[in-house]
């Protein structure tokens, strides 16, 4: 029996050294050399730890573990440069990472996606984690600290229902979750740190966004009164957008500016940087001596705290946004300045109303993804040729072709998200993005190119796979068991109280035919020029979400196919949900799909004899709406 305990626990503290790393001296007879970049890193580390000692950094006692999330203050996907905290401690370049500093060890979790990225570019002192796999955040830190421990963070920076779940678990051992409000990392980085960008706000005007802010801000409130609410906080960026018809540049890749949003029944409050009020920001809010419900109050970013304290006297049930789908909610921070017998968390109502795109911004999304198809074709229809020509193309230069061409159409804004080409082995890896160090030339073989685009009437995300020269049978038929999961999804009619996991046996089958798999979801919602990855819409096996498809709800159709070390493939369209007219026996709506994604497949890769005669079709009248659509644009 002791020999059996004695293994277990050798197994488990095996499993918590984390993940071998490649470029680390695993041998205990010597110590590990830090040189370089790994050097200035390791500085960083250490003077982290100074201030996790210092009383005055934390006012308060020191501190045996500090936690960094990949977050700002809104939780947003993308960062802007002064909220990269995890890129600066760590040297991680990836959009999913967690790091947990105590005083004699560092640990960090990724996704699967980012390990081999992580790997490279964390230094040594750091162990690796897959996020999903033992052990958590919790167990690590229950592993490595005794109790009365102390672990702290900055409350802004971490979703309200992480810190409960942590604090719950780290509870069972008195460990204790401390509020540190003066964020450690940003100590560090002192006068180094980035400015913030606070740049122009812009109006999106009605044209675009199909509706009036003040519409909107009505319907908000409709919602607000049947639950019995007597405002919200809006925390997340891209709805402070949607809401009020702006648009911004302070993060890159999504038109979005650092603001929270109050609504109650009779105020409006847009608390952001006030050194950007203009005269047209201010009449489009009818900000001048506003004093009624149907204009909005601007008041400076970091008065939110104040005003929440103060008015929360007032309030019986406050509605706080609830993690839903990719949205994890309001910030910890948060949650600390209201009183708790008011909150009533809950997604929040804008997620759903901003999913289900009027007439105007679906007009909008089609046209924007036809000028897509046209910077995308210009640019593959000359690729094999250059290639054959001799011309030495790169992942990089490649990518920058396709950004350029995508700038150059009319209401362009930009991308979408970092453009990936990625040549042969690297396709094999899900979410690879070209660097200096990574970029190789293209030569004869697959190549993987996802890549998406701002308008100002839509946001594209697009993925295509060619392969210059000859393809291998294998390759062939692993591209049209893609290409057949992805028909089938966009032919599908279904009722629209569906859920969308429910779908994703339909584009996966035919790979799990071929007994593989691929990593990543096959859908997600789509925003109008918002955000590229939006709620509620997730198409996965592994999250069943409640909610379902409605008419006008835009998402992408993604199924993929990696084989390790050697190729990868993966094939995406934006579909629409449209309504048949038909009625289900039940009475629900028949919904189907239309694909809004407008550029050509790969046909050397394609087996035509696998295809089903329903496939062959579809692909003969999506090659024809190409020729229609993107064909008339090209000779304009």
């Amino acid at each position: 029996m002791g020999i059996l305990l004695a293994t277990f626990g050798q197994t488990i503290a095996n499993e918590f050294q984390g993940i071998r790393r490649s470029k680390c001296q695993q041998s205990r007879d010597r110590t590990q050399i830090y040189e370089g970049v790994d050097n200035v890193l390791m500085k960083r580390l250490q003077a982290l730890r100074t201030e996790m000692r210092t009383r005055t950094s934390t006012q308060s006692a020191e501190l045996d573990a500090y936690l960094v999330p990949m977050y700002d203050e809104h939780q947003s996907q993308y960062l802007m440069e002064s909220d990269q905290r995890i890129r600066f401690l760590t040297g991680f370049t990836g959009t999913i990472g967690e790091a947990v500093v105590l005083m004699r060890s560092a640990a960090f979790w990724t996704d699967e996606r980012f390990i081999e990225q992580a790997d490279q570019e964390l230094n040594c002192a750091w162990r690796l984690f897959r996020n999903g796999e033992r052990p958590t955040v919790a167990e690590y830190l229950l592993s490595e600290l005794s109790p009365e421990a102390r672990v702290g963070a900055d409350p802004h920076l971490i979703p309200h229902p992480t810190w409960k779940a942590l604090e719950t678990e780290l509870n069972a051992d008195y460990i204790r979750m401390v509020h540190i409000n003066r964020n450690l990392v940003d100590m560090v980085w002192g006068a180094r740190r980035p400015a913030p960008r606070s740049g122009a706000i812009k109006v999106h005007p009605v044209r675009f966004a199909g509706e009036r802010w003040d519409s909107k801000v009505a319907r908000l409130r409709a919602n607000l009164t049947a639950l019995r609410c007597d405002g919200m906080i809006v925390t997340s960026l891209t709805e402070v957008a949607y809401l009020l018809n702006l648009r911004g540049s302070d993060i890159p890749h999504v038109p979005v500016f650092k603001a929270y949003l109050l609504v109650t029944h009779r105020e409006l409050t847009l608390y952001t940087n006030t050194s950007r009020e203009t005269l047209g920001l201010k009449n489009h809010l009818k900000a001048h001596s506003c004093h009624n419900e149907n204009c909005v109050q601007l008041r400076d970013y970091v008065d939110v705290w104040r005003d929440l304290r103060t008015l929360a006297q007032h309030w019986h049930r406050f509605l706080v946004p609830a993690a839903v789908v990719f949205d994890t909610g309001a910030s910890e921070a948060i949650h600390a300045t209201l009183p708790r017998n008011i909150v009533y968390e809950r997604p929040s109502p804008i997620i759903f109303l901003r999913a289900q795109k009027n007439q105007v911004e679906r007009q909008g999304m089609r046209q924007a993804h036809i000028r897509d198809g046209v910077a995308m074709c210009e640019v593959l229809s000359r690729l094999e040729e250059r290639f054959i020509a001799g011309d030495h193309i790169t992942e990089m230069s490649l990518a920058r072709e396709i950004d350029h061409a995508r700038k150059t159409q009319n209401n362009s804004e930009g991308i979408a998200f970092p453009t990936s080409v990625a040549y042969g082995v690297h396709s094999s890896r899900p979410n690879y993005t070209p660097s200096n160090r990574t970029n190789v030339e293209l030569s004869e073989g697959m190549v993987l190119i996802d890549s998406g685009g701002q308008y100002e009437d839509g946001t594209t995300e697009v993925s295509r796979t060619l392969h210059l020269g000859e393809p291998t049978a294998d390759q062939i038929r692993a591209y049209t068991n893609v290409l057949i999961g992805m028909i089938r999804l966009s032919m599908l009619t279904f009722p629209e109280n569906l859920k969308p996991a429910e779908l994703d046996a339909l584009a996966r089958g035919p790979v799990w035919g071929s007994m593989n798999d691929y990593p990543h979801g096959t859908g997600h919602g789509i925003g109008s020029y918002s955000a590229v990855r939006e709620s509620p819409i997730s198409i996965s096996y592994t999250a069943k979400q409640r909610f379902t498809f409605k008419e006008g709800y835009f998402f992408s159709n993604e199924p993929g196919y990696y084989k390790t070390g050697a190729f990868g493939i993966r094939l995406e369209n934006v579909l629409e949900v449209v309504d048949t007219g038909k009625m289900h026996p039940t009475g629900h709506k028949f919904l189907a799909f239309q694909d809004v994604t407008l550029v050509p497949f790969e046909w050397k890769l394609i087996d035509r004899t696998l295809l089903s005669v329903p496939e062959k079709k579809w692909l003969n009248d999506y090659n024809s709406r190409i020729r229609q659509h993107v064909g008339s644009e090209l000779k304009r």
